[in-house]
Parts: C-alpha cells; structure tokens; sequence
C-alpha cells in the first residue's frame, strides 16, 4: 500500500544551518496496517509526514502509494486521497465558514469534484447529519454554525470527520490529540479507533504517548536522527510494557523528553 524507499531530506545545505532530517529511511504499510510513531523531538516524525503530504520534494529515494509513484506529486493532488489532521486543531478547518460548508469543501476535494457547494446533495447533507451524530458531541443540531465557534476537542473531531469523510488511501494524524485535555483527548482517541477500524484505513499515527501508541494499531515503530531505529509488531510488541519501551528509548540516549513524562504520569 505504502512503499517509502531510502528517502532523504536536508534542510539548508551547505549552510551553518544545514540540518539532516531523514537519512535513507524506508518504511512499508500493508493495506489497513495502523503503525504508531514514537521519536524525541527532531527525530523527524513531522518532516517524515510533510514528505508523504508532499510539503516539500525529497532528496532522494522514493515515495509510492497504493501503486501510483507520488514522489514528485504536487502536495495539492495528494490532499485528494491522504488525509491528515495536526496537533493545532485550528488546523485543518475554515473557522469563518459553517460546520456543512466546511464538511462540503473535504466532501468535494476528496471526491474529484469541482464545485463544493452546488454539487451537494440533500442526501449529501443527510449522510452528514448521520456522521455528525456518530460524533456524539451534538455539532449534528449546529451545521450552520461557523466552525470557529467550536472548541478544540470538537474541532478536532470534526477535522478528523473531515479526513475520513471520503475513506483516505492514508490517513496522518500528526500528534491529533496533544492539545486537548485528557478527557477530551481521550474521546478523540477512541473515535479515532472506531473510524479507522470500520473503514480499515491505513493510518499513520504520532504520539509522545506510549501508552496509546501500544495500545493502537497493530505496530510501532521508533524514530532518531531521520532514521528508524526500532519496529515493533505481532506477539513482540502485545509482549512490550510501557517499562520495557521506556528502557529502549533510554538505550538510545533520549532523556528529558516528552515520552518519557507521559510515561511516566502513568
């Protein structure tokens, strides 16, 4: 489904500012596959994301999703079959416009059509009514409201409703639920799971958590230095504690970071 193949990327060449953010790194998803990234900061999660989102041309290596190559893709036409939703959850929404008129934009941009509003149907605006609801946070009785008048835990929900509205080839969910309270967080996390296990999206999830990110999908991987530096799958990684991954994350030098105070507040 996803065959990222010894891609790199430099920032500022030959400059005091040069900064190496992927090193020949590789990376394959079966269709359905719900991998979790963990990494310390600068590890090159975000840059990795942006490289598959097409914010910028790798360097070298290659980028193939669902057989098409989309390495030299601009990032415009691969919005139409990856979705991705950001830690900033004003991200990802048009705060001006209403809750319907936002979910007709993502309706029509990722179903190839030209035209967001004239083309959506009154069944159109059924299934979102529907989809909503699902939400269980009301915003089904609040469709002409401007989406800035939500808070964030429901903006999120509603971006990540957004994203999946047309079921994505891929899914990113770059650190989604870092914003929130834990509550709320904890309620977009479990949406999260339902929406990608009954439309069997193939995702890719960031998380300073590692809690959630062994309890999610069915493998982990650990990034350092624009490199992948440790996968975990099957019985290895159902086996694997909080304890155990901590002691990982020690053997490759990562203290005072984030993971390990979530961790660690567990």
């Amino acid at each position: 489904m996803l065959k990222i193949h010894n891609i790199s990327k430099t920032f500022n060449p030959g400059t005091v500012n040069e900064k190496k953010a992927l090193s020949n790194l590789n990376l394959e998803l079966a269709k359905g596959d719900f991998v979790t990234i963990l990494g310390s900061n600068g590890a090159g999660k975000s840059t990795l994301f942006n490289a598959i989102a097409g914010s910028f041309v790798v360097d070298g290596g290659s980028i193939v999703l669902d057989g098409q190559n989309i390495t030299n893709l601009p990032d415009y036409k691969r919005s139409k079959f990856i979705g991705r939703l950001f830690q900033d959850p004003l991200k990802g929404t048009a705060p001006n416009m209403t809750i319907e008129e936002n979910l007709a934009l993502a309706y029509m941009r990722a179903s190839r059509g030209t035209s967001p509003f004239s083309m959506v149907s009154s069944r159109d605006r059924k299934e979102f009514r529907e989809k909503l609801a699902m939400l269980d946070l009301g915003l089904e009785d609040r469709m002409n409201h401007p989406v800035g008048l939500l808070s964030g835990g429901q903006r999120q929900a509603l971006t990540l409703l957004m994203a999946t509205l047309v079921t994505p080839k891929l899914l990113l969910l770059d650190e989604h639920t870092a914003a929130l309270d834990p509550a709320t967080a904890e309620k977009v996390l479990a949406l999260t799971k339902k929406i990608v296990a009954e439309n069997a999206i193939t995702c890719l999830m960031i998380t300073h958590n590692i809690p959630s990110a062994l309890a999610l999908g069915n493998r982990t991987i650990m990034m350092k230095d624009g490199s992948i530096v440790m996968e975990l799958a099957g019985e290895k990684r159902a086996a694997m504690t909080t304890e155990d991954l901590l002691r990982a994350f020690h053997a490759q030098g990562v203290e005072n970071d984030r993971i390990l105070f979530s961790a660690e507040m567990k």
